[in-house]
Parts: C-alpha cells; structure tokens; sequence
C-alpha cells in the first residue's frame, strides 16, 4: 500500500536543502556514514519511501549520529521511515562512497527481511511509502536504487559509489 501525502519539495528549492544539511554535517561530523537498506518482506516485495525534499523513490535509511552503531541506526531509521521491524540478523551487502553526497559521505548497504507493524502515515519527512513487487517498481526510483537492486540480483557487479 502507498500512502499519500505532502508535497516533495522539487529542483532547486531540494537542492540547496540537501546543500544546507551537508554544510551543517561538515561542523557537527568529521566523516559522514549513513545507513541503507533493501527490506524485503515475506512476499519478496521491497519497501521504498518518497521524501518531501527530494524526489524519486528510495529506500530507507539515514546517517549515523555519534555514538551510534551501525546496526542501532539501521533499526531507528527503518522503524522512524516505514514502522519496519527487522527478522534475523541483517545482511551487510557492500560499502560506497556516496559522492553526490560529499566527498566524504559512505553509505552500508544491508539486505534485510522485514515485518511492517503499520503502516507509514506521511508527514514532513515522508510523502510516501509502501511494498512493491520487483516486477511492479514506481516509474520515478532513483538511478542508485535502480544500481543496487542490480547488484543485489546479480545482474550487475557491485560498484564503489552510490
């Protein structure tokens, strides 16, 4: 199920968002490191987000605060942006640099089976969520999450940047 919601911001209004936010992370964190994961669910569909600030699908992560493991963020971002709750020991997939980030930006890449104990209202963050088939994709997925799920199908060899 998708769910409908607020607006995303869109061109040049999400990119000085997203410039704004990496120009903060430069004084609050000396290297960035942020996690991703493909949640899959008992019917092998995959879980994607929309966010209000820029477009595409994604699928869900975020960056590690200090003092935060790995694995802490993985759960705290996938319950705050789908209410997903991770079965068994996530798989760590592969390690990128993601340089439309920064220069300094890294991204893990963990394959997980996942429950959903409700579904994701939208707001601020998330405009909308929701399980799709990997034969059924949203036209609008990003190009990376186009590339991982390539990687993770073994169609294409695992690359070095997001």
């Amino acid at each position: 199920m998708v769910e409908q919601g607020i607006p995303e911001v869109t061109g040049g209004r999400a990119r000085i968002l997203v410039w704004l936010m990496h120009k903060a992370f430069i004084v609050t964190r000396g290297m960035t490191m942020g996690v991703r994961a493909a949640c899959f669910d008992d019917e092998g569909r995959i879980f994607l987000v929309r966010h209000t600030y820029v477009p595409g699908w994604y699928m869900p992560g975020g960056g590690m605060e200090r003092g935060e493991t790995a694995l802490q963020a993985l759960h705290k971002e996938l319950r705050e942006e789908g209410n997903l709750e991770v079965l068994g020991v996530p798989e760590l997939f592969h390690v990128y640099l993601n340089r439309n980030a920064s220069k300094r930006d890294h991204v893990l890449f963990y394959k997980v089976h996942v429950n959903q104990t409700a579904p994701r209202a939208a707001d601020y963050e998330i405009a909308e969520s929701g399980f799709f088939g990997l034969d059924a994709l949203p036209p609008e997925i990003t190009q990376a999450t186009a590339r991982r799920l390539q990687e993770l199908a073994g169609e294409v060899a695992k690359g070095d940047y997001w």
